[in-house]
């Protein structure tokens, strides 16, 4: 069993890390994470004992985020839990502009774990 987390840009990719390895330990499991920014991921604040794989995003970068975290749990073969960090959308931009966490929420093969940086 792996936890998997889709760490975007900003404090949801921050919170989502979090949760993730927070899962994972109590899972007793491993922790792998998909970076979807484009740059390095910081994981030092992640704990010692927790065995964490960190992925790049492959692809071109213009290729939607949901795809590639759904393609990595479709592909890694022991994703049995999925991270991810959400924020907050009015119904207008909801409606005009997709939402990649609400894809991952509807689409996604296993459980989701859905969390939302504090105020």
């Amino acid at each position: 069993m792996t936890v998997l987390v889709a760490a975007a840009e900003g404090r949801e990719g921050v919170k989502a890390l979090s949760a993730g390895a927070a899962e994972a330990a109590l899972l007793d499991t491993d922790l792998v994470v998909l970076n979807l920014t484009l740059s390095p991921l910081d994981v030092t604040g992640l704990p010692e004992n927790l065995k964490t794989t960190v992925l790049e995003r492959k692809g071109p970068g213009d290729r939607d985020p949901a795809d590639a975290v759904l393609d990595e749990i479709r592909d890694h073969g022991g994703i049995e839990r999925l991270v991810i960090g959400m924020k907050r959308r009015s119904p207008v931009s909801k409606a005009l502009l997709g939402s990649v966490s609400q894809r991952l929420l509807l689409e996604s093969p296993v459980p989701v774990l859905a969390v939302k940086p504090g105020d």
